[in-house]
């Protein structure tokens, strides 16, 4: 180590000073660049990360306090004595912003009326603070980033401190930081690393650094009975350099303590470090989440008298009036609780990191920091709102805030439904209704999440496609009266459909209407298999029996439901004899009621002489034939669309040895259906996210 330090080192630097220097420049972990690479790496929300995140926060307090003894050590090395001074100004100076200027600082932040902005005044004020501290430190004998440093810790968080960021960040992180990066990038002489020797210096450098940062904490995470693995990972996270890093080393060469060659050495180090560490820890570090064993990921699967899990997804408040009334006309009770995680999707933007927020009771009257708060707080409020209303112990609401990028979305969905054990998610369709009762698509982007969540879902889905349940106002619960249809064809999506229905038709106010379509004489003739196909291929034996199984469930199930539904007075059950698809749009066309919700099933993988030929025209295929057509301009201008897609297990073709919906004994619905999900995905989506 001493022959690398003296090949690093210039001849006219104190040893003592150019070690403590290199250490900081080596220790030091950089908290924003660690943050972005969890992100990108999805490991920000999952137990190493938050390990990691805590650990580079600590990294980066120790790492200014070392680089201001540094600084003084640097400052002084011929003088003991002033060394002492310098250090015991510095002390001095941290002591008078703590009890003096933050004091003032809380007295401006007291003095402006809540709610409003703060003047221009203060603002400047706190600027120049700024300037003056950085230069008080520089005249003590620390450094002018030390004073600034110190004087933004003494600022307290709150709306002062979002509007400095807000007024701030752009000029500072979109002009000042990249010439910061310039300048460095300026004083680094790559032709300093162009002899051999110098390169074996460098990569003794990059070896021995990152060596005993995953060594001792690999050390120490098998101590506290960490997997090796784990300990491996949190090691390298640890190697990540950025600005502080750079700070250092451009404070070292200013202060003459670090050379050229050693400048150059260290920041071609940090680039090649910083870079590695997302690739290794993809290799080395691959977290299959764990799989939540639990059986009852659907509606049908729920007992009657236990609590129901439903995750609600929310773009906008404009989603929260119908999605409210909807869960609503779902009977919440004392005996059948509704416990309702609301999930707020926020697109990630500009430079912030993907995070998963868990919302507390915020402060009545506290205001709103940006637009996207603003949101969550009418949406937070609103849902708080109804747990308030609804009956003591038959609601309690959970609210989140996903900030994720829009193709990844649905990953943060799964995995929260997933950890939660929800049986529901309910999810608005990407399409809104006009004035003038037409459907404009609001954002591309919210249908392909919704198309990613039907692929990947660990739990039954239901895309809500809004038309104003009930007007745009939530209603309580003894005002809800809702008249609901059910479109029965047959299959686990419409048997799913048809259990949610079933806890609907138990509110007083409620009344539901079921629709069994039922195949004619000239439906029953038509072939069931695709014409593509030889008689011989084993594939059409699959999809007969597949049937056959299906045609049974839902028999068992109709009858059941019809035994439940005997002396209900809520519920009327009709039986509607079709042949084609043409007859199928005409029969649901002539229904001379007036629905305010549709619950249908996706139908997806099931082959009917009923829909045949309405997918041709589909412009929503998510939705399913029956689903895109009422949830088309031209139908219904004043009825809501539920559709439902049923959870049915991991297919044979994954050949995974269990699931979590597979217990010892399994029910005679569980071995039906687990046959029938290579059927259900769409092309391109064959494999689940969740391979448990």
């Amino acid at each position: 180590m001493e022959t690398i330090l003296r090949l690093i080192s210039s001849d006219s630097t104190h040893p003592g000073t150019f070690v403590l220097f290199l250490g900081v420049a080596l220790a030091v972990t950089a908290f924003p660049v660690l943050a972005r690479v969890l992100a990108e790496l999805k490991l920000i929300n999952t137990k190493i990360g938050r390990i990691a995140m805590s650990s580079a926060l600590v990294n980066d307090i120790c790492a200014w306090v070392l680089l201001a003894l540094a600084i003084a050590l640097a400052e002084t090395s011929s003088s003991s004595l002033t060394s002492v001074w310098v250090i015991l100004s510095s002390a001095a100076f941290v002591v008078v912003c703590i009890f003096l200027v933050r004091p003032a600082i809380m007295w401006m932040v007291r003095r402006t009326p809540e709610g409003e902005p703060f003047s221009d005044f203060y603002i400047c004020l706190i600027l120049t603070g700024v300037m003056i501290s950085g230069f008080i430190t520089d005249a003590i004998g620390t450094h002018s980033v030390f004073g600034a440093f110190v004087f933004g810790l003494i600022i307290p968080n709150g709306p002062l401190g979002v509007t400095l960021i807000e007024k701030l960040e752009d000029s500072v992180s979109g002009l000042l930081l990249p010439l910061f990066f310039a300048i460095s990038g300026l004083k680094t002489d790559v032709r300093q690393v162009g002899d051999f020797k110098v390169w074996r210096n460098l990569m003794l450098v990059i070896i021995l650094a990152c060596s005993g940062k995953v060594a001792g904490t690999t050390a120490v995470a098998y101590f506290y009975n960490m997997p090796i693995r784990e300990g491996i990972t949190l090691g390298l996270l640890m190697n990540t350099k950025g600005l502080v890093e750079m700070i250092v080393l451009n404070v070292g060469k200013d202060q003459k303590v670090i050379d050229d060659a050693s400048f150059s050495i260290m920041v071609i180090s940090a680039l090649i470090m910083t870079g590695l560490i997302a690739p290794l820890v993809t290799a080395i570090y691959r977290p299959a989440r764990r799989s939540v064993a639990y059986k009852r990921r659907t509606i049908q699967k729920s007992k009657p008298d236990a609590e129901l899990k439903v995750l609600t997804c929310i773009h906008t408040p404009r989603n929260v009036p119908t999605i409210i009334n909807l869960l609503e006309a779902s009977h919440p009770t004392r005996r059948s609780p509704i416990c309702v995680y609301v999930l707020h999707l926020v697109e990630l933007t500009g430079r912030a990191s993907a995070m998963l927020i868990v919302h507390n009771t915020r402060k009545s009257g506290r205001p709103a920091l940006n637009r996207t708060q603003a949101q969550s707080d009418h949406i937070i409020n609103a849902f708080e709102n109804y747990e308030q209303h609804a009956l003591t112990g038959s609601v309690s609401v959970q609210p989140l805030t996903a900030i994720s990028p829009y193709n990844s979305m649905h990953e943060d969905i799964c995995h929260l439904a997933q950890e939660k054990r929800v049986a529901f998610i309910i999810i608005p369709f990407h399409k809104q209704q006009t004035v003038d009762g037409g459907m404009e698509s609001t954002n591309p982007a919210f249908r392909t999440i919704n198309q990613n969540l039907l692929a990947n879902a660990p739990c039954s889905v239901g895309i809500l496609v809004d038309r104003g349940l009930s007007g745009s106002t939530r209603l309580a619960a003894n005002q809800v009266s809702h008249n609901i249809a059910v479109l029965f064809f047959g299959g686990p999506d419409d048997r799913e459909a048809l259990a949610y229905a079933l806890r609907m038709s138990e509110h007083p106010t409620i009344t539901v209407t079921v629709m069994r379509f039922i195949p004619g004489d000239d439906a029953s003739r038509a072939a069931t298999v695709e014409p593509s196909r030889e008689p011989g291929d084993p594939r059409v034996l699959t999809v007969i029996t597949d049937a056959e199984q299906d045609k049974q469930l839902d028999e068992e199930y109709i009858n059941d439901f019809r035994s439940k539904t005997t002396n209900s007075e809520s519920i009327t059950y009709t039986e509607r004899i079709v042949n084609n698809g043409e007859e199928t749009v005409a029969s649901i066309r002539a229904i001379e009621t007036v629905h305010d919700l549709y619950i249908v099933g996706r139908g997806q993988g099931m082959i009917s002489p009923l829909t045949a030929g309405l997918t041709d025209w589909s412009e929503c295929p998510e939705l399913g034939a029956i689903g895109d057509m009422l949830a088309s301009s031209d139908f219904a201008a004043t009825s809501s669309v539920l559709v439902v897609q049923q959870y049915v297990g991991l297919g044979p073709q994954h050949e995974s040895p269990a699931t979590p919906d597979s217990p010892t004994a399994p029910d005679l619905d569980e071995q039906l259906n687990a046959g029938l999900h290579q059927q259900r995905q769409q092309p391109g989506k064959g494999q689940n996210a969740f391979n448990l």
